[in-house]
């Protein structure tokens, strides 16, 4: 499974997309404003949208998309999330007020987009792919995913605060590779909190979640870009005084758009 990093920052800014990430060719796990970066032949392969919530950040490419390409398909692009987040997208944004309601156009019989709602803890095959929905503590209705093709998992936690539940999970997967989200740095820890949001003192004590002897690539997603360098210092900081402490290290590395994976 190849999965491309269209954008994972937590704001917009030169060289700076919000969160989506295309697995293979067809299925788009958010829809940020790195979908933008697709060419109409790349967006016109993707038949299936896993979004996380509602979040603009995590949706504001997903109506421009379908204006973009839904014409030139002959099934509807499938869109599954929790039934709060659907909620959401037709009460404001496919409402036929701030942007068309596709799910009925050209008719409700056959329309440019279908909603197709997840539950925590479900299990899905799509695209050749095996989902689980995870759980995610954040302002709205939230999750994660855990995907594998037949070999390891690759882990999105989306946006989430302290989560037992998460790791629980997480400790029983083969986890590939672990996507997880820091928004703020430690100066802006209240403001994390009441968001919902990490920040790196909070994400050390969720990596201490991690199993003993399990161990994995992790990398660090969603940062507002004019605190990127100064998260990744403070992540960078607290790891090394762990692994001074009680000798856990783990391979913490900072997300880029363009980057890709294969796992």
């Amino acid at each position: 499974m190849k999965v491309r990093v269209l954008g994972c920052s937590g704001a917009i800014a030169r060289d700076c997309r919000t969160t989506s990430f295309l697995l293979d060719h067809d299925l788009l796990v958010d829809a940020g404003t790195g979908v933008g970066d697709l060419t109409l032949d790349e967006m016109r392969g993707i038949d299936h949208v896993l979004l996380t919530h509602s979040h603009l950040d995590h949706v504001a490419a997903l109506p421009l998309m379908v204006d973009a390409i839904a014409g030139q398909k002959t099934r509807p692009i499938q869109i599954h999330a929790l039934q709060g987040t659907i909620d959401a997208l037709k009460a404001h944004i496919f409402n036929n007020t701030i942007w068309p309601d596709f799910s009925r156009i050209p008719d409700p019989a056959t329309p440019f987009i279908s909603f197709h709602p997840l539950e925590l803890g479900q299990t899905l095959e799509l695209a050749g792919k095996h989902i689980e929905v995870l759980p995610a503590v954040h302002t709205v209705p939230a999750v994660g995913y855990a995907v594998s093709a037949g070999k390891g998992c690759w882990v999105f936690t989306g946006d989430t605060e302290r989560n037992p539940a998460l790791w629980a999970r997480i400790n029983q997967l083969d986890v590939a590779m672990l996507v997880i989200e820091t928004a703020f740095s430690n100066r802006e820890r209240d403001l994390a909190k009441r968001s919902l949001h990490l920040a790196p003192h909070a994400l050390a004590s969720e990596l201490d979640c991690i199993a003993s002897g399990k161990s994995y690539p992790i990398y660090i997603t969603h940062t507002k870009p004019a605190e990127t360098e100064l998260i990744m210092a403070e992540i960078q900081r607290f790891d090394q005084t762990r692994t001074l402490a009680r000798h856990i290290s783990h391979d913490i590395r900072w997300l880029r758009a363009g980057q890709e994976f294969e796992l």
